[in-house]
């Protein structure tokens, strides 16, 4: 019967209508000439992220936390998974985004952060503080509202060395833009093995908590999560052209197709034990009924 429900839930997942589309990546468009759509001089059209999935970061990259204390990258790699945001804290509009999309998908994914997986937010801008990043951090442990946050999710500034290291091994291009005197930038947040390897990218704004919940059980290489985590993995695929996860169609008409000769069989088992005594006893039941009639 628990098998049953487990590929149940893979096939109503299939059977959903209408898959969500992947957000943007993009802060602007990137035509092959003229301005961008955002209105972006065409000298910032290459703003975006490519993916360098499996490549490893810098951990020995040199930042300061919120306290303004150096600390290395590999310090926040726990043997835990790690997800990755690029901002910056001054950010009028995007970067907000970014972090409440984080914040929202936290918020609603049973692991918490500091025990399950570690969260290390950075700072591109190299002119901001500290004191910065310890203010933003202070609003979003405040609306995460978990023990285990304040020691688990990290605020980052760095110089422009390391942070050049850092964004290049990831794959963010992201440019000043004189004319708004803003940076122009990509919008998304990347996942990382325990070992300081991309493993998942996630585009836009908005990361469904189902799709975070099955990367981080696929980066810890299951260390955690459950057998319906284990279960969905194989009923699901992600797709790096999206950064979304898909059901895997072959998968799920395998899993419902066990699920149905497990059913068979153990329906005859059950009607082979109970099939002749429980012909018998009718039987019998009727014969004394019949006798004192």
């Amino acid at each position: 019967m628990a098998c049953l429900l487990l590929s149940a839930s893979c096939v109503l997942a299939f059977a959903q209508p209408g898959m969500p589309q992947p957000s943007s990546p993009l802060y602007g468009a990137r035509p092959e000439s003229g301005t961008v759509s955002t209105g972006l001089p065409k000298a910032l059209k290459n703003v975006g992220i490519d993916q360098r999935l499996n490549e490893q970061v810098p951990l020995d990259a040199v930042f300061k936390d919120e306290q303004g204390q150096e600390v290395r990258l590999g310090q926040f790699f726990k043997g835990k998974p790690v997800v990755l945001s690029l901002v910056y804290y001054s950010c009028p509009m995007l970067c907000t985004q970014v972090l409440n999309g984080q914040l929202g998908a936290f918020r609603n994914v049973s692991f918490n952060i500091g025990e399950q997986f570690e969260v290390v937010t950075v700072s591109f801008d190299a002119r901001e503080t500290p004191q910065l990043a310890s203010a933003k951090k202070q609003t979003y442990i405040k609306g995460y509202n978990r023990p285990s946050g304040e020691a688990g999710w990290h605020f980052l500034t760095g110089d422009e060395v390391n942070i050049t290291r850092l964004t290049e091994a990831v794959g963010f291009r992201f440019a000043w833009d004189e004319q708004t005197k803003q940076f122009a930038h990509a919008s998304g947040i990347m996942l990382l093995t325990p070992e300081g390897k991309l493993a998942r990218y996630f585009y836009g704004i908005d990361y469904p908590p189902k799709d975070l919940r099955m990367a981080l059980v696929e980066a810890s290489q299951n260390k955690i999560g459950t057998p319906v985590d284990a279960l969905m993995l194989y009923c699901y695929h992600y797709d790096p052209a999206t950064g979304k996860y898909g059901v895997v169609v072959m998968n799920v008409l395998r899993l419902a197709g066990i699920v149905t000769v497990i059913l068979i069989v153990g329906m005859i088992l059950v009607l082979r034990k109970r099939g002749p005594n429980s012909t018998t006893q009718a039987a019998a039941t009727e014969q004394d009924v019949n006798v004192g009639a």
